[in-house]
């Protein structure tokens, strides 16, 4: 399946993609996509449903109808720095021997073609694809071979970054990272059963139409059940939960010489079978 949230910012409907690529409203089956609307059992009531049977929506998906970001309620954003081997030769990094873990607030999350705005005396903000992972059953100190089993689905993730706050202003990378609408997430969570190979998915980002980014979720340091399982070794994982996990190089500060975002650039990007988002960058 794929799940979404479609409507104006904080009135979402839960709804599904159908497969003409319609909106179906879910709204008398599950309140919200997030919470225990992601546990197993309720994800196979979904699953069970008859698409033609639910109310059509009208409207075109990300033009004629704005989608929200894919899960609601979510009360962590964790993400995961330098786990591409490709992007941290590109930033001159070591390769991590561990997970390196930092925060997205939940107010930098937003849909998936919501503008992104760059803040106040900005100078190095960053674009960064990435693929998300949506909880669906919670755990704390989960074994990696049984880490995929607290996996609801995945979703694209732009980790929007802002390189100045983030390694020259002191303290750690969270308020780089975490800015309002820092992280579009969506357009929708597609489930485990539908998202194919997650170790071997294409990435792609664009700005204006130059292709910056273009790699692959085969070249992760961390795989996604490593991820889950070490996270749950220092916090409590929820129903709703995201984790991004990291970008493949192609970032505008690998760039020679580095290319940051201004204001009126638009940025598109997606994952194999996960979906497209397009932003609008915008000062404040």
């Amino acid at each position: 399946m794929k799940l979404l949230r479609y409507g104006p910012k904080g009135k979402e409907k839960p709804g599904l993609l159908d497969a003409a690529g319609r909106i179906r409203d879910l709204s008398a089956h599950v309140a919200d996509i997030g919470g225990e609307a992601l546990s197993p059992a309720s994800l196979q009531r979904l699953a069970a449903l008859d698409p033609g049977s639910l109310p059509l929506v009208p409207g075109i998906p990300q033009k004629d109808v704005r989608l929200g970001p894919c899960v609601g309620g979510t009360r962590k954003f964790v993400c995961i720095g330098l786990n591409y081997a490709d992007h941290a030769a590109e930033t001159g990094a070591a390769i991590p021997k561990e997970p390196v873990v930092f925060n997205k607030w939940i107010t930098a999350m937003c849909g998936p073609d919501d503008d992104v705005e760059i803040p106040r005396g900005s100078v190095k903000t960053d674009w960064e694809v990435e693929l998300g992972v949506v909880i669906g059953t919670g755990g704390k100190y989960i074994d990696e071979a049984d880490a995929l089993d607290h996996v609801a689905g995945y979703c694209v993730v732009n980790d929007v970054s802002e390189r100045e706050y983030q390694t020259e202003r002191g303290g750690t990378w969270d308020k780089g990272k975490g800015c309002d609408t820092f992280g579009p997430t969506g357009p929708w969570l597609v489930t485990k059963d539908e998202a194919g190979d997650i170790g071997n998915l294409k990435m792609w980002l664009e700005v204006d139409g130059h292709r910056y980014q273009n790699g692959s979720t085969a070249t992760m340091i961390f795989g996604v059940a490593h991820i889950v399982s070490y996270l749950s070794q220092f916090m409590s994982l929820e129903p709703g939960d995201v984790i991004s996990t990291g970008t493949p190089p192609g970032v505008g500060l690998g760039q020679k010489p580095p290319v940051y975002l201004k204001g009126g650039e638009v940025m598109r990007l997606g994952i194999e079978g996960l979906g497209v988002q397009t932003q609008r960058v915008v000062r404040t």
